[in-house]
């Protein structure tokens, strides 16, 4: 079941978005990760719209929606390919007519993922934190003002 995000929850989702970062993203040393903890838990978190999806009593995944920016979309490491990503990002899209992320150029199954749900990358940039490589991919919902002239970059390796 996916659910408003509420207090009692932050440990859990800070847990989530920090096991599944070590694992997504490991061309940084983890300690890179766990020194982001205390700004995702007093600035980043509670800085946006929150859905937690929880299951047998337990939170498996969350995403975190600042405004039209998907800012966070992540499920627990044991927990991943069970259609819980796809559950909250459907969830997500319910909610805006259009929806903007950014993803690391080295992240292939997320960059997959997300094109399979109909996002296409729009630019491309490097990421001031980390020095990597990152698209900004975008969503628009179909008959939404701006559909049609979603531009995007057809060969994100070109």
């Amino acid at each position: 079941m996916i659910r408003a995000f509420a207090s009692g929850d932050m440990d859990a989702v800070v847990d989530i978005w920090l096991r599944a970062s070590v694992r997504a993203h490991d061309f940084a040393a983890p300690g890179f990760w766990s020194a982001q903890v205390d700004a995702m838990r007093t600035r980043y978190l509670p800085a946006s719209e929150i859905h937690v999806f929880e299951h047998a009593a337990a939170i498996a995944g969350f995403c975190a929606l600042a405004g039209n920016r998907l800012a966070a979309l992540f499920v627990a490491p044991e927990r991943q390919g069970r259609g819980i990503g796809t559950a909250l990002l459907r969830h997500a899209q319910q909610r805006r007519s259009a929806i903007e992320l950014s993803v690391y150029a080295s992240n292939a199954p997320s960059i997959a993922f997300y094109r399979s749900h109909g996002f296409s990358i729009v630019a491309r940039g490097v990421d001031a934190a980390t020095g990597q490589d990152e698209y900004a991919m975008r969503w628009t919902r179909a008959g939404a003002p701006g559909h049609a002239h979603a531009a995007a970059l057809s060969d994100p390796h070109g």
